[in-house]
């Protein structure tokens, strides 16, 4: 690939926000930022901003897939769909099913070469180690205890892809669970559970490091119990993932959780499904029907939220609309700080030298006007 530089008016780098200048690209990687115009082809955004592309680390489905499909043609599609968003990382994650259905999801992530779009960068196992009490739209039916020979079994069927897995810390063998897959460098996140604080930060003691849609799915702060939800807030070096659409957080607790981990350690998914981008109507979450109206989605038996239809590049435009964050914060809540949390910053999630040279070009209000990933530009706004 031809060696260039984008011009702009301003850039997110890894340490600071600056202002006008060139950032150098060659063979798809990230190369230096510089004040001065360099000696080669320029691609010019003057009047845009440009910053990491986004890395959504929590997301079922898009565009009418669901990675529980098991469908390495329809990972293509969610993963080309998510870049006129801004996205160009991704983790497919695989919610609650039959050990064997969650293998083929894990055979068909490892099998979808090439796809074009947003980098798979690994799997994220949503259950089945989870407990009923906060069970949200997990299928009871197929929860049980944590097993290191069935992850191993989900792990050969990956290829070695499984980044993240999330658990109930009370269930039997847990934090023998968490220990071994710590060691083996996959990151242990505590979700759909009724832990108590103490068995929350057990497990964070033994390994566990993200919080898996915080608030949601798990047991409540209370002022003489915090339950997990004061685990998450007040646990050091931990991450707690959060959904921005306003409707699973209100804006004023996603500003407690904020002031409470710092954006450095507060994550940003969107938990969206296979109706993401797609009309209300009736769709399906694994075994359970859904219905979306007016863009939520509900479980179709007793209405429970069901994870949403959110995009990633507006749950950082509703953050900096609430004031929660400012955009330099709400775009490192959705790049740098997910990478980190799912071990990726080695290769995405800034502007670093020398990692893949993913970014997006934005307007002054944080709308999505081009997206390139490894150098290459896959989307652009009106195309």
């Amino acid at each position: 690939m031809e060696a260039y530089a984008v011009k702009a008016d301003r850039f997110f780098l890894p340490g600071r926000v600056s202002g006008a200048g060139y950032l150098t690209v060659e063979n798809g990687r990230c190369g230096r930022f510089t004040r001065q115009r360099p000696d080669c082809r320029v691609v010019d955004h003057t009047g845009r901003w440009v910053a990491a592309g986004l890395v959504d680390t929590h997301i079922h489905g898009f565009l009418g897939y669901d990675v529980l499909d098991a469908d390495s043609e329809g990972v293509g599609r969610v993963a080309r769909g998510l870049t006129a968003h801004g996205v160009t990382s991704w983790l497919p994650t695989i919610l609650t099913a039959s050990v064997g259905q969650m293998g083929d999801a894990c055979a068909s992530v490892a099998a979808a070469d090439d796809v074009g779009g947003a980098h798979v960068r690994g799997i994220f196992l949503e259950g089945p180690f989870f407990t009923e009490r906060h069970k949200g739209a997990q299928n009871p039916r197929y929860f049980q205890d944590p097993s290191v020979e069935v992850f191993d079994g989900w792990q050969r069927r990956a290829r070695g892809l499984v980044r993240k897995i999330a658990i109930a810390p009370e269930r039997a063998g847990s934090m023998a669970f968490t220990e071994a897959l710590a060691a083996q460098g996959v990151h242990v996140a505590l979700a759909h559970s009724d832990a108590s604080y103490e068995q929350a930060m057990a497990a964070v003691d033994a390994g566990a490091d993200v919080f898996v849609h915080t608030y949601n799915g798990m047991s409540p702060l209370h002022h003489r119990e915090p339950g997990m939800v004061g685990a998450a807030m007040t646990s050091r070096g931990t991450y707690a993932e959060v959904i921005c659409d306003g409707l699973h957080v209100s804006p004023t607790a996603a500003e407690a959780l904020v002031r409470a981990k710092g954006t450095d350690h507060t994550v940003l998914v969107t938990d969206c499904l296979r109706c993401g981008g797609m009309p209300d109507g009736d769709y399906y979450l694994g075994e359970f029907p859904i219905v979306v109206r007016d863009g939520v989605a509900h479980l179709r038996d007793g209405g429970n939220l069901a994870g949403s239809t959110l995009t990633l590049d507006q749950a950082v435009r509703n953050v900096v609309d609430w004031n929660v964050a400012t955009a330099e914060q709400a775009l490192r809540m959705a790049s740098e700080v997910p990478a980190r949390s799912s071990g990726l910053a080695d290769v995405c999630g800034s502007l670093r030298p020398g990692l893949d040279a993913d970014f997006v070009v934005l307007d002054r209000d944080l709308t999505v006007e081009e997206t390139y990933v490894s150098g290459s530009r896959v989307y652009q706004r009106g195309e």
